[in-house]
């Protein structure tokens, strides 16, 4: 029996390069993955993909843009520690799609342990400015990186359906462990966000 795999799209359609991840998606849907996998655009849905997340699923890989630093239209392997839920408080903020807030909410939500969380992202290269509320339309450089996301995907998960806990071949950052790239163009190195 196989892992039960999400692959999720966040971002917001009317913020410039931050479309990565429903792009993605979109694309997803002329090259789809294995029937197995979830393939599910979030958009800025947070507290939907907050529930999602408590669905018993092994892993799941979300897809954002997200400066790193590097060069526009690079993709990175990000492997984020994840909240426990144990932390007393208010409950984390249940609006909006900032990925670690959607962890923290999914993680006080539930009584089980999350799922492994991967990042697939990609740096931007056009923002909305400050000013602007709505700035349609992804830059060229993202649109391309598009496909190499979705070819990153194909490569990725039939290994996570495998072995939820296996390291999928693609680089991963300076903060963790060295591993073999699956020679991927544009892939750089990724790895547990900011400690």
């Amino acid at each position: 029996m196989s892992a039960r795999l999400l692959v999720a799209g966040v971002g917001n359609i009317f913020l410039a390069d931050d479309a990565f991840g429903p792009e993605v998606i979109r694309a997803l849907d002329q090259d789809p993955l294995p029937p197995e996998v979830r393939v599910r655009d979030f958009g800025i849905r947070g507290m939907d993909l907050a529930y999602e997340l408590l669905d018993g699923y092994d892993t799941a890989v979300l897809v954002d843009a997200s400066v790193r630093g590097h060069e526009p239209g690079t993709l990175s392997l990000i492997e984020p520690d994840l909240p426990d839920g144990s932390t007393g408080g208010a409950p984390p903020e249940a609006h909006g799609m900032d990925p670690a807030k959607v962890l923290a909410l999914a993680a006080h939500l539930g009584d089980e342990p999350l799922p492994r969380v991967l990042v697939l992202a990609c740096e931007p290269e056009l923002r909305a400015p400050a000013d602007e509320d709505i700035a349609p339309g992804i830059s060229a450089t993202v649109r391309e990186a598009v496909g190499r996301a979705v070819a990153a995907l194909h490569t990725m998960v039939p290994v996570l359906l495998a072995d939820p806990a296996a390291t999928p071949p693609l680089s991963r950052p300076d903060e963790s462990a060295p591993l073999s790239s699956a020679g991927l163009p544009g892939m750089v190195s990724g790895g547990a966000e900011d400690r």
